[in-house]
């Protein structure tokens, strides 16, 4: 069965930086929103046909519209060029509901949001949240010029404004430096949250182990790094069974077990084909997944108790997932 989705009406259109324009939706039916979490993302299908994972980056109390912001990219395979390029104020679009893989910790005495570029957007609902809530927190956005700063006007306005620093056109050599100062003052308890591109993603992760546990280290993906090579436990093919009714199928290796299930007539939700959004995730009951995605935490994948169906393998010959 296919996520559920609703058809929106695209109601404004911002130029929010270089590149960058943010789309504010309501639905077509006038009912609200559902309450999500700051942090959630949504699946847009583009005029293209396209489907693309953008985070909300609007007020998580606001349930009359939802606003998510897209870059253009100049390599774009008609995703952004299309919403870009062909929504207009009254086009309608169809988006999924929010998923949320990158929560704000309810126990953190401090909250650290560390962003790049279009980064900024999950942690701006996060700073809206902890904002209306008095909580504690900064947030670092690095970006190339202030031209390339998205929602500027936004942020430096109050109840952001005495929280953000702006870090513009840092150059590589001086950025470690600048990750560390960023996190230099942690106190106990505190949490980092960082997006961007995923050399600055690596570089903020590098200085945040230094001074909280790597479970309070958090991270959102805006698409897949390359693959990694096969681990020498890697399976070439290898059973799944369901665990509800015992039907066993075959995973080949050119097949991914979201192929290898729907063979069988077990469709599984996916989005991004990547193991970026998590929409495919399924729990495991027994076996050794082989992890390959992009989304799930360092503790989540020691558990074993969760696969991303769409990319990642098996180290056991067979696999029981609860289905």
């Amino acid at each position: 069965m296919q996520a559920q989705t609703l058809k929106v009406r695209v109601d404004a259109l911002r130029e929010e930086a270089h590149g960058v324009r943010s789309f504010i939706i309501s639905r077509v039916d006038k009912l609200p929103f559902e309450r999500h979490e700051p942090g959630a993302h949504i699946d847009v299908t583009s005029p293209s046909g396209i489907v693309r994972q953008y985070s909300l980056c609007g007020d998580p109390e606001c349930f009359e519209s939802q606003t998510f912001a897209v870059k253009k990219e100049e390599q774009s395979r008609g995703g952004s060029r299309s919403l870009h390029d062909e929504v207009k104020v009254g086009t309608e679009l169809s988006v999924g509901a929010p998923r949320n893989l990158f929560q704000l910790a309810e126990t953190a005495s401090e909250h650290i949001l560390i962003g790049a570029g279009i980064g900024i957007t999950p942690l701006l609902s996060m700073a809206y949240r902890l904002a209306a809530r008095h909580a504690r927190f900064t947030l670092h956005y690095f970006a190339r010029s202030k031209q390339h700063a998205a929602f500027m006007t936004l942020l430096d306005s109050p109840p952001f404004a005495a929280h953000v620093q702006l870090h513009l056109g840092v150059e590589p050599e001086a950025l470690p430096a600048q990750l560390d100062a960023c996190v230099l003052e942690a106190g106990a308890g505190a949490h980092v949250y960082t997006c961007g591109p995923a050399p600055f993603m690596d570089l903020v992760v590098q200085s945040a182990q230094a001074r909280v546990p790597a479970d309070a280290i958090h991270l959102e993906r805006f698409k897949a790094e390359p693959a990694a090579p096969a681990s020498d436990a890697s399976l070439d093919s290898f059973d799944v069974q369901i665990a509800s009714t015992g039907q066993t199928v075959r995973v080949d290796a050119d097949h991914s077990i979201v192929d290898a299930l729907a063979s069988i007539g077990i469709e599984v939700d996916t989005s991004c084909g990547e193991g970026v959004c998590g929409t495919c995730m399924v729990d495991v009951v027994s076996g050794e997944p082989e992890h390959r995605d992009h989304c799930l935490s360092k503790t989540e994948r020691a558990s074993n108790s969760v696969i991303c169906c769409c990319v990642s393998r098996s180290r056991s010959p067979v696999l029981v997932l609860d289905i």
